[in-house]
């Protein structure tokens, strides 16, 4: 009689806490869950009854490393209500201080918390002994990221300069123009991770589900667009609960989703299978060299995904500062005027598409705010993902499958603080 016994309690290198349980006996499996232990932050609730001044910047709290995420979404969604109209030049220092976002999330899940996995590693520490180039680049990357947002919105880490209907400060050119040299060195940092990745062995494990992202005609989406789905048309902003359907499980805190099938990914590699003629020529090119081919329905690839995204976004960022650059940055006047009413705001957050929507009064007074982040949409393809990949290895020593396990939950790079979002309590007497 053989017996496989997994029962992971905390899986590390990812943000918030998540469990993974697995009981088999002789090839069968008896228990096998993805759980999600954490208590609910209530962020929704905290945000009735603030003024739209103050809306956005405790949006912002709702996760330390997808911040710039969701500030761009709560505007978005208090700018949807208000009917705001945006310049140019709101719409292009917006999308540059976004890409500042991607890159660090980026490459702090690529090198930091995926690549130990492939490398024999417990944690990115090691690698500063075996890898020390990598690690180095990785820093070097990371702190470009922070000085791009600086540089727009004084800090990464819940940003104060982006406003609702604009911007309250405006980056200095000068400063702009020494980011951009440093964007176009990252190019060979870039390189050097598609070296080190061309050499590792991804898990190959296949299985199709739906794919959700943002989509628009005119650019690879990361805060515009509609709602694209892999299995349908596009749809409107305001029928994104039409797409989420949340819904409850038994283990886990956080809600769970589904669309057309029983469950659906949103993702980087989400937003390739579904966008991915729309990048850069160089990520375009990096995605040739990585052998990462739309659609891909292997789930360990949204890594892979990841690095292709870091050359879209410092192809595009160069050219964002160029046109700024060329237009001339303007000290334009931010002027909203409150309504009753309600907007949807959506952007793709590192980990895939988020949603937010407000309900405001004629004050400008916040009544309701529902928000659904990307996580909370992964955690039920995860749970699907595991059911399919497990039966496939169980065969294997028990370490392999708890490694493999825990990868494929990294691959996914989940929030799980972010993602226990709500609490509804009914009390029967």
């Amino acid at each position: 009689m053989t017996q496989v016994n997994i029962n992971v309690h905390y899986v590390t290198r990812i943000e918030g806490h998540g469990n993974l349980v697995l009981n088999a006996k002789d090839g069968k499996i008896e228990k096998l869950l993805w759980e999600v232990p954490e208590s609910p932050r209530l962020f929704e609730a905290m945000l009735v009854g603030r003024h739209y001044d103050d809306v956005h910047h405790i949006a912002s709290r709702i996760c330390g490393i997808c911040s710039i995420a969701h500030t761009t979404a709560s505007i978005q969604a208090t700018e949807a209500a208000f009917g705001t109209k945006l310049s140019e030049q709101t719409v292009l220092l917006r999308k540059l201080l976004y890409h500042a976002e991607m890159l660090e999330s980026h490459v702090l899940h690529t090198v930091m918390l995926a690549a130990p996995d492939f490398l024999g590693a417990e944690s990115v520490i090691p690698l500063a002994s075996s890898h020390p180039a990598v690690v180095i680049l990785a820093l070097r990357l990371k702190k470009l990221a922070y000085n791009l947002a600086e540089a727009l919105a004084q800090r990464k880490t819940h940003p104060l300069s982006c406003v609702v209907g604009g911007f309250a400060k405006f980056p200095d050119p000068e400063e702009l123009k020494a980011l951009k040299k440093r964007l176009e060195a990252a190019y060979a940092d870039l390189d050097t991770v598609v070296g080190l990745f061309k050499t590792l062995k991804i898990p190959n494990f296949v299985r199709d589900t739906e794919y959700i992202a943002l989509q628009d005609p005119n650019e690879y989406a990361f805060i515009s667009g509609k709602i694209a789905t892999s299995d349908g048309a596009p749809m409107p902003l305001t029928d994104y609960r039409k797409v989420t359907n949340e819904f409850v499980v038994p283990q886990s805190t956080a809600k769970y989703t589904k669309h057309k099938r029983d469950a659906y990914m949103v993702s980087a590699l989400a937003r390739f299978n579904l966008n991915s003629k729309q990048l850069s020529p160089k990520a375009k090119k990096a995605a040739k060299e990585l052998g990462l081919v739309a659609p891909n329905h292997n789930p360990y690839m949204i890594t892979v995904a990841q690095l292709v995204e870091l050359f879209h976004v410092v192809e595009d960022s160069i050219s964002i500062i160029d046109q700024l650059l060329a237009r001339g940055i303007k000290d334009e006047p931010v002027n909203v005027k409150p309504k009753a009413g309600t907007g949807v705001g959506a952007v793709e957050a590192p980990r895939g598409i988020l949603f937010h929507e407000y309900t405001y009064d004629a004050n400008g007074i916040i009544t309701k705010a529902n928000c659904i982040i990307p996580t909370n949409q992964n955690h039920n393809n995860i749970q699907k993902d595991l059911e399919a990949l497990v039966p496939q290895i169980l065969d294997k020593p028990e370490a392999e499958i708890k490694l493999m396990m825990e990868m494929l939950v990294r691959a996914y790079d989940p929030c799980v603080s972010c993602s226990t979002h709500a609490l509804q309590v009914e009390i029967k007497r």
